[in-house]
């Protein structure tokens, strides 16, 4: 059964998608079996995985509108073990058509449920805001990724988001849990860089990631291209950044697999 992540932070710019995607991948390289859910109408999730929006002739909106059922819209990347469910611009309108649904703010999470034991994880890019889109992703998750830049307005809005997640937790979702805060955009010459990344760990102490994401050239351009940077320079620090969160959270949830050769050694 898949463990369910939300990348989260109703502030732009931070790296939220960068990580939903590059997490996806990293999972899906280590071979689990990775769905990544784009739920932002910016659909940057969708383009960086190499899918042209003129293409797609359903998404995320299709399910959480139209009733079409979610194996139905998952589209298969390069990367073998990862899956993609897309989004569409059309999304930005879902939160006023779903403004009378008895049951709002856990659409997504039946129509994740559907598809959930083909997997090992599922990544949900949430959009920057704190509307009925991401109250449906946090409804829907078993824990959360908050990614923060290192520069000074960090914390700003910080607060706001841990509120809530506090109100998810308390009315929609009471299994839901931080699964830790990703410092990103880390460039270690700068004393605001680290001044921020202490600042942090002073204020949230065990939330935060043991692994930072550097400032990288090759991370920034990976998209343009529709490649995780995995693919596109595996060789970079930011794709070891990712690895390492990745390796970092299977270890944190005691998910790690026995590589084969230990397997058949034991045996």
């Amino acid at each position: 059964m898949a463990r369910i992540i939300g990348v989260a932070n109703q502030k732009g710019g931070v790296g939220k998608t960068t990580t939903a995607i590059n997490l996806a991948a990293s999972f899906a390289v280590l071979e689990y079996r990775t769905l990544l859910v784009d739920a932002d109408p910016q659909a940057n999730s969708t383009t960086g995985v190499g899918f042209d929006l003129q293409n797609i002739t359903q998404s995320l909106y299709d399910c959480m509108i139209n009733n079409a059922e979610a194996k139905d819209v998952i589209l298969k990347t390069e990367i073998p073990n990862l899956d993609l469910i897309p989004s569409h611009i059309d999304l930005v309108g879902a939160e006023i058509e779903m403004i009378n649904y008895p049951n709002r703010e856990t659409v997504l999470k039946q129509l994740i449920e559907s598809v959930r034991s083909n997997y090992d994880f599922i990544i949900i890019d949430c959009s920057p805001s704190l509307g009925l889109i991401t109250v449906n992703a946090l409804t829907a998750s078993d824990s959360v990724i908050v990614p923060v830049q290192c520069e000074f307005f960090a914390l700003e809005g910080l607060g706001k988001l841990l509120n809530t997640i506090k109100i998810v937790q308390s009315r929609l979702n009471t299994q839901l849990v931080i699964e830790g805060i990703l410092m990103t955009m880390y460039d270690g010459r700068l004393r605001l860089c680290n001044q921020v990344v202490a600042e942090v760990r002073r204020h949230f102490d065990d939330l935060v990631f043991n692994t930072i994401v550097h400032r990288n050239s090759r991370l920034a351009e990976a998209p343009s291209v529709g490649k995780p940077v995995i693919l596109y320079d595996a060789n970079s620090k930011g794709s070891m950044n990712y690895l390492n969160l990745s390796k970092e959270i299977l270890q944190k949830n005691n998910m790690t697999k026995i590589p084969q050769e230990e397997r058949t050694i034991e045996l």
